[in-house]
């Protein structure tokens, strides 16, 4: 059989897509691929009317070859049945490779702008989207939506036959002609009065089974926590009664669905029963040959494939319009932050970072400490110094705006490292240099810095070794000491660490903090932490009060005559 090219996936820009509706996401899916769309219709169609034009050469072959002796006529009705033969298979050959081609860039493409927006806009989308959810929507959605354009090539053919089946039938019998081309249409509408009730079953059953996948993912992240405080249970019962609903609501899509499918059998049933009492009453009035009676009694039987084809595609696309108003759920959630029409270009000379709100200010080639009362503060300041949320429009870098820059060059130049940062699943080395700009001696050095050498050793394939998803066969400090060697890789103008030590010993920390200034040599800096060993070693350090600069010096001096300071970072009792 022939085979197609083939392209790699995934594509390197998938495009902006159309989130005004479900429909117009799917059309927009269908323009990106309209070419192969076209040809895999006219393989489809090619394909069926084949099957079609067979039972027409089978009827010829009985009549001109069979019923009047003629051997010649019969080989040659016979010859022309095996090369429809060979042609049906290479076009379902083609149309199969391309309809798996375009549900896989469909599917694909769907996936490829979820993860976009999510890198994109994860802060936001994090407060209206459950991750759970998104999981859903990558893993079931876009397979759906996909199986749409699946379907689509076989439902062209489906229709391109039923046509041609009409007009062979009128052409022999106005009244058979008749009967197949109004008989599918209004046989097939018959299943339309399911469609509402099989959409909102389904939509339903989709919302509940993503509550289920984010309570899911919620109760793995915090199992530790659970086990802990004795709360399995609690969570056990929770997901337990969500998993019912989830149960309820798909067999509260079986009647719809059932109906549906019960139709393929039946209504086709119904088709053939009826071309085939009109047709043996027309060979014995002598209107009809033998010949004409076999094709005809074929063309029932094959009309069946249209019909069942074209509910499939109902069902098909009832699902992918479901999946693509998911789909858009996520998409459709706007970004905190956004570029102006018309941004600046990036300084070539960085003088300082100021953060009005609290008084902040990060001066070229410093290394400078921050210290907050609680977490959340230093989270605040320093999401606004890299321009995070909506606050940090008032940031300002050279005493312009940071809102008038460029989004793409403010993460480039301004890197945070956030309390938490994440490990994704991948090789050890693009893990800790996903832009591939660096060597591994270079890495090497990152990794020497943060004390990490330690874990690239006890890994048997060193950087090349597999990280599984959120690094979670990695400790704590592990995780945090890779997190901070990646961030280091960035060699960003301004590198922003929030609390980069929490999870490590003591001489670890003494280790890194010594090598942290002076990997940073030159560079600007900002760590937020409460370690002596961090303050110490910073040429700078801002105490944080109700979200306020109230006291800036050395470590040893704030220790001298702040007694905030004391309290905060010594655990002095007020």
């Amino acid at each position: 059989m022939p085979h197609l090219p083939y392209r790699e996936l995934p594509d390197a820009d998938p495009g902006t897509p159309d989130t005004r509706s479900p429909a117009r996401y799917l059309l927009w899916l269908a323009r990106h691929q309209r070419a192969q769309l076209l040809l895999n219709a006219l393989f489809g169609v090619g394909w069926m009317v084949s099957q079609a034009l067979m039972w027409a050469a089978v009827g010829a072959a009985i009549d001109h070859g069979v019923a009047h002796h003629d051997t010649r006529a019969l080989f040659e009705w016979v010859g022309v049945v095996m090369a429809l033969g060979l042609f049906q298979a290479i076009c379902g050959s083609l149309r199969h490779q391309l309809a798996v081609t375009n549900w896989m860039n469909a599917a694909y493409r769907t996936v490829q702008v979820i993860g976009r927006h999510v890198s994109r806009h994860g802060s936001a989308l994090a407060e209206e989207v459950t991750s759970g959810d998104v999981v859903n929507t990558v893993a079931a959605d876009a397979m759906r939506i996909g199986s749409a354009f699946d379907v689509l090539a076989r439902f062209s053919g489906a229709v391109a036959s039923w046509i041609v089946v009409s007009f062979i039938l009128m052409s022999t019998s106005l009244e058979l002609g008749l009967v197949v081309l109004l008989g599918v249409p209004i046989l097939a509408s018959l299943t339309t009065p399911l469609m509402r009730p099989l959409h909102t079953a389904q939509a339903n059953q989709r919302e509940a089974a993503g509550r289920l996948a984010a309570l899911g993912a919620d109760t793995v992240a915090g199992l530790r926590i659970l086990r802990g405080v004795g709360g399995e249970d609690v969570f056990y019962n929770n997901y337990y009664r969500q998993s019912q609903l989830v149960r309820a609501s798909g067999v509260r899509i079986a009647t719809p669905q059932a109906g549906l499918e019960s139709g393929q059998v039946l209504l086709p049933a119904i088709l053939t029963a009826v071309v085939t009492f009109l047709g043996a009453q027309a060979v014995q009035r002598g209107t009809l040959q033998p010949g004409q009676l076999v094709a005809f009694f074929g063309y029932a039987t094959f009309l069946t494939t249209p019909l069942r084809t074209a509910i499939e595609y109902v069902i098909a696309t009832t699902r992918a319009y479901v999946g693509a108003g998911r789909v858009l759920r996520i998409l459709r959630v706007a970004p905190l932050v956004r570029d102006t029409d018309t941004p600046q270009a990036w300084p070539e000379v960085f003088d300082e970072l100021v953060d009005p709100p609290s008084g902040l200010t990060l001066r070229a080639g410093s290394f400078n400490a921050l210290v907050t009362e609680t977490p959340a503060e230093s989270t605040e300041i320093t999401d606004r110094l890299g321009r995070y949320v909506p606050a940090g429009d008032h940031t300002t870098l050279n005493g312009v705006t940071l809102a008038h820059y460029a989004l793409a060059d403010t993460r480039a130049h301004i890197v945070v490292s956030e309390i938490e940062p994440r490990l994704f699943s991948g090789d050890l080395r693009d893990e800790l240099a996903p832009h591939g700009n660096t060597n591994d001696e270079q890495i090497l050095s990152a990794l020497g810095v943060s004390s990490a050498l330690d874990v690239l050793t006890a890994l048997e394939d060193g950087l090349s070794s597999h990280v599984e998803e959120r690094g979670r066969s990695f400790s704590g400090g592990q995780r945090q000491r890779l997190s901070l060697a990646r961030a280091l890789l960035s060699d960003a103008d301004v590198l922003i660490l929030v609390e980069p030590t929490s999870a490590v010993d003591t001489h670890t920390e003494g280790r890194i903090a010594a090598g942290l200034r002076a990997a940073r040599d030159h560079k600007t800096t900002l760590i937020a932490s409460t370690s002596p060993l961090i303050l110490e070693r910073a040429d700078e350090v801002s105490l944080i009060v109700s979200g306020r600069v109230v006291e800036r010096g050395t470590h040893d001096a704030l220790i001298q005559r702040s007694a905030a300071y004391r309290q905060i970072v010594l655990r002095e009792d007020g």
